[in-house]
């Protein structure tokens, strides 16, 4: 192999990055039927709860006691992008503002100068299993930004593009464009603040479906930019730029050589591969982080802390540390000013 992957991990449960991203989530669950309040129908002996990442019989609650998922919790200085394919995620903040998504939907949400929001996934077929399975990525903010007002974007799944090639022999690529412009294809916007508002930020996420053999190439990025693979899901595939070659497994990811297009060949066996792309500029400044808080000194840390205690980022409205939206799948947004939207169940 010839460098084109100029660093290689495996893929855990919270996958390496490079800026301007932070952090990368995959929940994979696999959750029983309900049990009619929205939680697993299955006994939870064995499991810490309020803590459990376990992964027993395939699922986790992670911090829900009775519904799976992140009770109330503050965040501040950064965003989170959570790209749910299959599921649902109930959200709540100190903003006043709800949503229930999934099923292929994005948020995008600004912490800036400070939220608290808690993420449940309610587990709504009493008479089927309810998998689950999302990305969360944190995007840093400059500093210039990171103490902007909180702001959050749904981006349905109808709004989010996707890109569909054939090679020559037919075989199918599909590229979902969550963020960053592809050929012609442009996704929805992010928040106003964002570092991906900022073009020349050549800020991407695309989630790339390749059938087995399938052959795309994957354009040459800004010059300046970082990329990232992130082959989670699948068999191999070979990267070659004309000259070199090398190959990513499934489990592996892979930091690239961003400055030249690369064609992508699905390799070994009868399987495809899924990638996630993460890509954008460098902002290429000092990061402070701890637990929910990622600022530019330590000292900004503590303050964050302070604030947080005295203020609690504006309170929390709901009578319940993890509110959820009811037993009906339906998918909507209330945000903070009151403004509404729906989307079809």
């Amino acid at each position: 192999m010839s460098g084109l992957v100029v660093q290689r991990f495996a893929l855990g449960a919270q996958w390496p990055t490079a800026d301007p991203f932070l952090f990368v989530a995959h929940h994979h669950d696999d959750y029983p039927e309900g049990d009619g309040r929205l939680g697993p129908n299955a006994r939870l002996d064995g499991r810490q709860l309020g803590q459990d990442f376990s992964g027993l019989h395939g699922w986790s609650m992670y911090h829900g006691r009775a519904v799976p998922g992140f009770p109330q919790h503050p965040h501040r200085g950064f965003e989170t992008v959570t790209y749910v394919r299959t599921g649902y995620v109930d959200h709540a903040d100190s903003m006043g503002a709800t949503a229930r998504y999934g099923q292929g939907d994005t948020q995008w949400m600004t912490a800036g100068g400070g939220i608290q929001h808690a993420e449940m996934f309610p587990l709504t077929d009493t008479d089927r299993p309810n998998p689950l399975e999302l990305f969360q990525i944190w995007v840093n903010l400059p500093s210039a930004d990171k103490m902007v007002d909180p702001y959050f974007t749904m981006m349905w799944r109808d709004d989010i593009p996707v890109v569909v090639a054939k090679d020559d022999e037919g075989r199918r690529t599909e590229v979902t464009v969550v963020a960053g412009r592809l050929g012609d294809v442009t996704p929805p916007s992010p928040p106003p603040n964002s570092w991906a508002s900022r073009p020349e930020a050549d800020v991407a996420i695309w989630h790339i479906s390749m059938e087995p053999g399938a052959v795309w190439t994957l354009p040459a990025a800004a010059p300046g930019a970082t990329r990232v693979l992130y082959a989670f899901e699948g068999s191999s595939v070979e990267l070659s730029d004309g000259q070199r070659t090398d190959q990513l497994d499934a489990g592996v990811g892979g930091a690239v050589d961003p400055s030249t297009a690369l064609d992508l060949r699905v390799t070994e066996g009868q399987e495809g591969i899924e990638i996630l792309v993460l890509q954008g500029r460098p902002i290429g400044e000092p990061v402070s982080r701890h637990g929910p808080f990622v600022m530019n000194t330590f000292e900004e840390i503590q303050q964050a802390y302070l604030e947080y205690q005295a203020t609690g980022f504006g309170g929390w409205p709901w009578p319940d540390p993890a509110p959820h939206h009811g037993p009906v799948a339906r998918r909507f947004a209330v945000h903070a000013d009151g403004r509404r939207e729906d989307a079809e169940a």
